[in-house]
């Protein structure tokens, strides 16, 4: 007992913290090499002191109703903050300063109403960032402005009747592959706006679970979409739905999966948004694809995102196998099969505002033979096949092995124990030994 205590063991079966050694990690709180972790204790505030070796942070299921200001200076590493299951009611204009390299936010399960304009505007490393769960009613319009890293934000199961999609137009988030707006209370959709997303922000924009109203702009959006077997359709085609309205009646429909109501809708109606070109082109060609998207405004400069998200300018930005020239054509030197995908024109006006947005839909192939030249070859591909199974049935498929029939002659009474076809094969006479009675 006396080594235990000399140990910092205590009683068997009980561990304690070594006395005598210095402490930097708050009461409550689990500290590793760089991982802190305070939940489920309880909390009332943000304990204290906390250690700056810390990347991330853990303070979930707590009681806390407020963030001070600044508190995460004291973390200059910190690269994942998890404050979800708390009673967040509020965010305080600095209570995220000091955070500069923050990568993960989780603010889910909170009792956030809004999301205000100076949440988030420090956090410039920020790529995930989860709200849902909050009850939230409004998003300002510039609330996400700032956060050019941003990659994915959850803002499903909450209280939204409308957002702003503007806000996420141009090339204000290159790296924004997820928006969940899913399972909110947007009765309407407004069209225009999400149609002039980029393709990127449209793949990953969820909007399923909400009681938008069936109307046949709607229909056709999202059929387009299903079409182009975008991510945010694919993924949870039954729960598409919208609100239809009979009378007094009102139901909900999964008008992606059972599209009879939609038959009388116009097929010459063009979906909401620029119309997509389509150009194909064989390998090595080149090609100049023009940008449609200027409000014929002269001062206005052109910039193109590839199928890679990669932002392409002019006067270039140092590969000559995509330029973009003054006039805002994208030319192509020698096409490749890299090169197929989606690209996305935007004409930027004099005050950096988006003007209009142009799609064009490339597809590299390789050349093909013609009809005749590929008939012809064809047959003999298929004739040599047919003549191979043929030999190979012949060889290893026969009733009887030759050199087993040179063995062993046939009786009188057996005149089917060699077959035509193995005496065809054999590169052996038969055998005509057949005795003669002496």
């Amino acid at each position: 007992n006396q080594l235990l205590l000399l140990l910092g063991l205590g009683t068997p079966g009980r561990l304690l913290s070594p006395p005598t050694l210095p402490r930097r990690c708050p009461l409550l709180c689990i500290c590793t090499a760089d991982l802190l972790s305070c939940t489920q204790q309880d909390l009332h505030q943000v304990p204290t002191p906390l250690p700056a070796t810390a990347t991330s942070l853990d303070l979930s299921h707590n009681a806390l109703v407020q963030l001070p200001s600044r508190w995460l200076a004291a973390l200059p590493r910190l690269q994942a903050l998890r404050l979800s299951h708390n009673q967040l009611a509020d965010l305080a204009p600095q209570a995220f300063h000091n955070a500069s390299h923050l990568r993960h936010l989780d603010l889910s399960s909170n009792a956030l109403r809004a999301v205000r304009q100076h949440y988030f505007t420090t956090l410039l490393s920020l790529e995930e960032l989860l709200l849902y769960n909050n009850g939230i009613v409004q998003v300002d319009e510039y609330a996400f402005i700032r956060l050019r890293s941003l990659q994915k934000v959850y803002l499903s199961w909450n209280n939204l009747a409308q957002f702003p999609f503007s806000s996420m137009q141009g090339l204000s988030h290159p790296n924004l592959t997820t928006l969940d707006l899913s399972t909110n209370n947007l009765s309407s959709i407004p069209l225009e706006e999400v149609a002039a997303l980029p393709v990127y922000v449209r793949n990953g924009l969820y909007l399923h679970n909400n009681p938008v109203r069936c109307d046949c702009s709607l229909y056709q959006l999202f059929k387009q979409w299903q079409q182009r077997r975008l991510r945010s359709v694919q993924e949870f085609l039954e729960e598409h739905t919208c609100t239809a309205s009979d009378g007094m009646a009102r139901s909900s429909v999964r008008f992606l999966k059972y599209s009879k109501m939609f038959e009388n809708c116009s097929s010459t109606q063009e979906a909401p948004g620029a119309p997509e070109v389509h150009i194909s082109a064989l390998i090595g060609e080149m090609l100049l694809m023009s940008c449609n998207a200027s409000a014929h405004d002269p001062s206005a400069s052109y910039m193109w995102i590839s199928p890679r998200n990669e932002p392409l300018l002019h006067p270039g930005n140092g590969n000559r196998t995509l330029e973009v020239y003054h006039n805002g054509s994208l030319k192509i030197t020698a096409a490749r099969p890299w090169h197929s995908g989606i690209y996305l024109c935007m004409a930027i006006g004099k005050h950096h505002q988006l003007n209009k947005v142009h799609e064009v839909n490339v597809t590299v192939h390789y050349p093909r033979l013609d009809g005749e030249s590929f008939n012809t070859g064809l047959t003999t591909l298929l004739g040599c096949v047919v003549s191979l199974v043929l030999v190979l049935m012949y060889l290893y498929l026969t009733p009887c092995r030759c050199l087993w029939c040179r063995r062993k002659a046939p009786a009188p009474s057996t005149p089917h124990e060699c077959s035509a076809q193995s005496s065809i094969l054999s590169t052996t006479p038969p055998s005509h030994r057949w005795a003669q009675p002496q």
